[in-house]
């Protein structure tokens, strides 16, 4: 079972902006501006600590988030997507007239044993 999955759409832009910047992280921290979008980078021009936790890996790409926006997400599963239109972040998609975005739904009950395990 998966925390975070992307769509072939999206997986598009990640293939173009591989090929640009090579080796890439998505990042979703819950601050301001669009801060609670995911945000991608290259993959050491972002600082990660103990306190960012590893979703997954979505076509090749890890997802981290910060643990305090993951106890907001923790019960629901993430889709990376993307759509026209400038973020107000520092995202490797903004260039491109687009930005990426998360869909959500909430956790099944066997899905969320499974990934909360009490």
């Amino acid at each position: 079972m998966e925390r975070v999955a992307i769509t072939e759409k999206a997986k598009k832009v990640l293939d173009t902006l591989k090929s640009k910047h090579g080796e890439l992280i998505f990042h979703q921290s819950g601050g301001c501006c669009d801060g609670s979008a995911p945000m991608l980078f290259e993959k050491y021009d972002m600082y990660l600590d103990e306190s960012d936790i590893l979703l997954g890996t979505v076509h090749g790409v890890n997802f981290y988030m910060n643990q305090d926006q993951f106890e907001y997400w923790k019960h629901t599963h993430l889709t990376v997507d993307v759509t026209e239109g400038r973020g107000a972040s520092f995202s490797l998609e903004i260039p491109l007239g687009l930005r990426f975005l998360i869909h959500s739904r909430l956790l099944t009950d066997e899905e969320n044993e499974v990934l909360n395990p009490k």
